[in-house]
């Protein structure tokens, strides 16, 4: 037969104390006695008691677990991204419960619902490409789980979030490039649901009529951020009539598979052309050919500030300090490679 766990009521039996004198013994609580802990660790121990996490947890109205969903974790982006969670996450006691969307928003809204039915005390996200509806998300609030967004946030006034200003990051790429002498710069964005690409084509509009170069629709293009989409976009700009020398890339993923391509098609690259990524991950310096700059979007912090704006709203006492909604924006920065 199965050996039965032991209990506290059997503990409490076997030294003949009640069950709350138990659990407040195995708490060390200030109102028992040397003694009576003593004796009530001692039997635990030698019974190998262990406490119902269960109980404990419905007790509380926690389970101490966060949710994470990210769109790929083989993306270093992302990995140093839940490095940073998960030590803010152990520095509060709590462990994290991590999947990825694969940029699938049914898999996106899958998640969120088995995260729901775990009973996770709040969700950290950075959404999907495809992610145009935040339903999924918006119920969260029916069952008292708040949501922090980071990275990749929806284009919302009524969420929290944490991010980058790409739109100063995408100015001083513009500017940088134009002193090194380029007048006819390409941009390749990413998917249009992506509202931060918003903020990258803004800043370089801006930049671009900053020194009165005209701006012109052919020279931006877009990718789904697969090595397809992102070979085919370069593609389209080295078909025009007028090449662009430079071209600003939507991240370093998409700089990898257009730097292999541009040299499949005999260009040399920051030669015949030059290219500036975002995201600055480190494994970018060891290439024979990086982009000449690329855009820090500090992962690790912004996934850091993330956690800390969670738990805030976790803690009832931080949380009406909040305004109704917090948003974060970092300052990014241009790394001249």
């Amino acid at each position: 037969m199965e050996k039965k766990m032991p209990t506290i009521k059997e503990i409490a039996k076997r030294l003949n104390i009640s069950i709350s004198t138990v659990s407040r013994a195995l708490h060390d609580h200030h109102s028992i006695g040397l003694r009576t802990k003593t004796a009530v660790k001692k039997l635990a121990a030698e019974l190998n008691y262990e406490p119902n996490q269960t109980a404990i947890f419905f007790k509380q109205r926690k389970t101490f677990t966060l949710g994470v969903i990210l769109p790929n974790l083989r993306e270093e982006f992302f990995s140093a991204a839940i490095n940073a969670i998960d030590n803010v996450a152990l520095n509060n006691n709590y462990i994290v419960l991590t999947g990825q969307s694969h940029d699938d928003l049914n898999r996106e809204k899958s998640l969120v619902e088995s995260m729901k039915k775990h009973r996770v005390d709040g969700i950290l996200a950075s959404i999907s490409k495809n992610t145009t509806s935040f339903d999924h998300f918006e119920q969260l609030k029916n069952f008292d789980i708040p949501v922090v967004f980071f990275d990749r946030v929806p284009d919302m006034p009524d969420v929290h979030s944490v991010s980058c200003n790409l739109y100063h990051s995408s100015v001083e790429a513009v500017d940088f490039l134009v002193k090194q002498g380029h007048k006819r710069i390409g941009y390749i964005q990413g998917p249009p649901t992506l509202s931060i690409r918003n903020e990258r084509l803004n800043g370089y509009h801006d930049a671009l009529a900053k020194h009165n170069i005209k701006p012109d629709n052919a020279l931006i293009v877009s990718t789904d951020l697969s090595t397809e989409g992102n070979t085919n976009a370069l593609d389209k700009l080295l078909a025009l009539k007028k090449r662009p020398t430079a071209v600003l890339l939507f991240n370093d993923y998409v700089a990898l598979d257009v730097i292999h391509h541009a040299r499949q098609r005999k260009l040399t690259v920051n030669k015949d052309i030059c290219f500036v990524s975002y995201a600055n991950i480190p494994f970018m310096h060891y290439l024979d050919f990086p982009p000449i700059a690329s855009v820090e979007q500090f992962p690790m912090e912004q996934a850091a500030r993330a956690a800390e704006l969670l738990f805030k709203l976790l803690d009832p006492g931080a949380r009406e300090a909040l305004p109704p909604y917090e948003n974060i924006v970092l300052k990014s920065e241009l790394i001249i490679h």
